[in-house]
């Protein structure tokens, strides 16, 4: 399979590439290449998501396949106008993040509210709007795009510690405060 990611130099897309890769694929990073190395056996193409024009070095090329997992309305809206006429298929890595309420129990995908996304003018997320900019990419992504709603991404690229911390703790022994209550169910 021919497939592009957009970025693939840092964690989620590098992981990706790396697994794509070790597939067969034929894949492709875009991105500035400021963050960190693709996997090896990517080809790498440098762009600048932030310019208007910044999508040009793969212009002509065909994708079979495209994974964005950008948080910037913005470079989502500037890549779909770019590149989504040469590929076959759309990925959009989104976040539970998208969901007004994420504290109701038995809500489903397809019928939970969503957030208010952001305006029509706003390129970039920030850690207070990150749910709406999601929103917000997820509309200009398209009807036919495969959309991810992750929770929590962690693995071997992830670099913030948030989960590993967990696993981490537990293997020092000893007591390890954890949320809830010791009557809570656990599932797995």
């Amino acid at each position: 399979m021919r497939l592009l990611i957009l970025g693939g130099t840092q964690f989620l897309g590098r992981a990706i590439a790396r697994h794509a890769c070790a597939a067969g694929d034929d894949v492709t990073c875009a991105a500035r290449g400021s963050s960190g190395a693709i996997a090896e056996g990517a080809r790498f193409v440098p762009v600048d998501r932030e310019r208007p024009d910044g999508l040009a070095p793969l212009a002509g090329e065909r994708f079979e396949a495209v994974v964005d997992v950008s948080r910037h309305p913005g470079q989502v809206r500037r890549a779909v106008v770019a590149l989504r006429h040469n590929a076959a298929h759309w990925t959009f890595v989104s976040t539970v993040s998208v969901y007004a309420d994420n504290s109701r129990a038995g809500q489903r995908a397809g019928t939970a509210p969503l957030r208010e996304p952001t305006a029509p003018g706003v390129d970039h997320s920030s850690e207070e709007t990150y749910g709406a900019a999601k929103v917000a990419c997820e509309q200009a992504t398209g009807e036919d795009a495969f959309i991810c709603r992750a929770g929590l991404i962690v693995g071997p690229e992830d670099p913030t510690g948030r989960f590993t911390y967990w696993p981490v703790r537990l293997a020092r022994g000893g007591e390890v405060l954890a949320p809830g209550t010791p009557q809570d169910a656990v599932l797995h």
